[in-house]
């Protein structure tokens, strides 16, 4: 009991918990995340954890839930345009992954299924919805969202720019990729046009599907 009080007492919760893991994630990388340690980086047993996550894997789900709740957007503000807001959501994601790359192989590999992660997807499926989308159309999209950032997220973190500059290309050998290459805007802009042709095609989807709805 007393390990239990004192933990009480420090006033932890379970955000402070995993923002404290995510900054140690950050320093030193997902093999050095252990309850105990954690719990030393906040200045109580690790017991005291156990009040808030149920033990390590626990923990890793929480991870990931944390870093999908960081963009504002993660919940869409009631009646705002829905190619507004998933554009928003993306590029705030992608600023909060490329934030936190050490993260990324729990993103890639645990599904974020916890309470707080279903409630934005709640939400998410709602103002989709709202916006003419059919219930499964919205989740692809959603998915589909997700994918392309993550996707993205994965290869800056590598390094793999995809750029002339960092990888110049033999223009006598071949002329069309060098000069495509020269002509294009990088990485950043490569990442918006992907976006923009992403929103279209949700755009397209929504307009076949209402109108199959009309017909039937």
């Amino acid at each position: 009991m007393a390990r239990r009080e004192r933990g009480r007492r420090a006033g932890l919760t379970r955000e402070a918990i995993l923002g404290a893991a995510l900054d140690l994630v950050d320093r030193e990388g997902l093999k050095a995340l252990s309850m105990r340690r954690l719990g030393a980086s906040l200045g109580v047993e690790a017991m005291a954890l156990y009040h808030h996550v149920e033990g390590k894997e626990a923990l890793l789900d929480g991870l990931v839930e944390h870093v999908f709740a960081q963009p504002s957007s993660a919940r869409p503000p009631e009646g705002r345009d829905w190619r507004e807001w998933m554009r928003s959501y993306a590029d705030e994601l992608l600023a909060t992954l490329s934030a936190h790359p050490a993260v990324l192989p729990l993103v890639i590999s645990r599904p974020a299924q916890t309470p707080r992660n279903h409630e934005a997807m709640e939400y998410a499926l709602l103002a989709l919805e709202e916006s003419g989308f059919e219930p499964s159309l919205a989740l692809d999209a959603v998915y589909a969202l997700n994918g392309l950032v993550i996707g993205h997220a994965i290869i800056a973190a590598a390094g793999e720019t995809g750029d002339a500059a960092a990888e110049p290309v033999d223009a006598a050998a071949y002329p069309r990729f060098a000069a495509a290459s020269r002509s294009g805007g990088g990485a950043a802009a490569r990442f918006e046009f992907a976006l923009g042709a992403l929103l279209d095609g949700f755009a397209a989807a929504r307009s076949r599907s209402n109108r199959a709805a009309a017909r039937s």
